[in-house]
């Protein structure tokens, strides 16, 4: 069996949900395990155990609080000398793509980014990576071991296995020329909404909302659905909402049960994004736009009379 490392992230002592979902694709892959750096790693183990590392080496050392990227790459450096993995699975986080592509460097070996899916074939691994706004999907072998790659959020579901990881402390030493891009503050988003990247209905509006005056309309459903509102790229380029909303291959990755694209025609850019939704219905007024030949669920009408009268539906029902 292959043996695959998953890099844990953790943001403030807790598992970022890319993790769990890189242990979902991992464990089917060979034998897992993962690494756990920071505060809360010993705590993560439990977790990661449970979405089915076999090992966890973990180390809650201040330093991979504190600073950013070098000393987490001195920790899996020092982890590979005591035997190699066949794969490192990251996440395509900012944190975990400064730690990859350093990490990477330092063992000499290639990197593959923005992954979809990853096969085993003929005792390698073959990166499925789309380009073309998703329109394509190269086939990127790593030729060298370990292979590293980089996975887009969303690209698995995460699921429990089951089981429970054996814990090993990771012994590595972290010098000072390792603690130089120090961390001073950190800032978390104050919000009441469900995160767009959680949510279980994601309901994102195009051009044909018509403006940025008309997005509240969204909002209002999205309270009543008790989802999240995103947005396509091109809305976000004319400044109707912020980018933190896109959805999309230069936005976020979503994989809600129910994803209503409102006004959006189905760009390859937008709907690499949220194609992963287990069901999808479009409101457009274009009965031929492409986004209706991938929905489960297509509304032929104005945007602006079909949204507010749907959100009246759901509150009425609720009642």
């Amino acid at each position: 069996m292959a043996k695959i490392w998953v890099y844990a992230e953790l943001n403030q002592g807790k598992v970022n949900p890319t993790a769990l979902e890189l242990l979902a694709k991992a464990r089917d892959l060979g034998d897992v395990e993962a690494i756990a750096l920071g505060t809360g790693a010993k705590a993560a183990a439990a977790i990661l155990g449970k979405h089915g590392a076999k090992v966890v080496h973990v180390n809650e050392d201040k330093a991979f609080d504190d600073y950013l990227a070098e000393p987490a790459t001195d920790a899996l450096a020092a982890l590979h000398k005591q035997g190699a993995p066949d794969l490192i699975l990251f996440g395509f986080t900012p944190d975990s793509r400064d730690v990859a592509g350093r990490l990477a460097a330092r063992l000499e070996v290639g990197l593959i980014s923005s992954a979809a899916d990853i096969v085993a074939k003929d005792g390698a691994f073959v990166a499925k990576v789309p380009y073309f706004g998703g329109a394509k999907i190269a086939s990127m072998k790593a030729n060298k071991k370990p292979a590293i790659i980089l996975v887009r959020p969303k690209s698995f579901e995460s699921s429990e296995a089951g089981g429970t990881a054996e814990v090993k402390e990771l012994s590595v030493t972290i010098d000072a020329g390792s603690k130089r891009a120090h961390i001073l503050e950190r800032v978390v988003e104050a919000s009441e909404k469900v995160k767009l990247e959680d949510a279980k209905v994601v309901i994102s509006g195009g051009r044909g909302m018509g403006g940025p005056d008309n997005f509240p309309l969204l909002e209002d459903l999205a309270g009543a659905l008790g989802g999240a509102v995103g947005a396509s790229r091109a809305v976000v380029d004319a400044g109707w909402v912020p980018y933190s909303m896109q959805v999309g291959q230069t936005g976020k990755s979503v994989r809600p049960g129910v994803y209503i694209a409102v006004g959006i025609s189905g760009a390859m850019q937008h709907t690499v994004g949220m194609k992963a939704s287990k069901v999808i219905i479009a409101i457009n007024k274009d009965a031929e736009a492409p986004i209706m030949k991938m929905a489960d669920l297509g509304v032929v009408g104005d945007a602006l009379k079909i949204v507010p009268a749907l959100t009246a539906a759901v509150k009425a029902k609720k009642r």
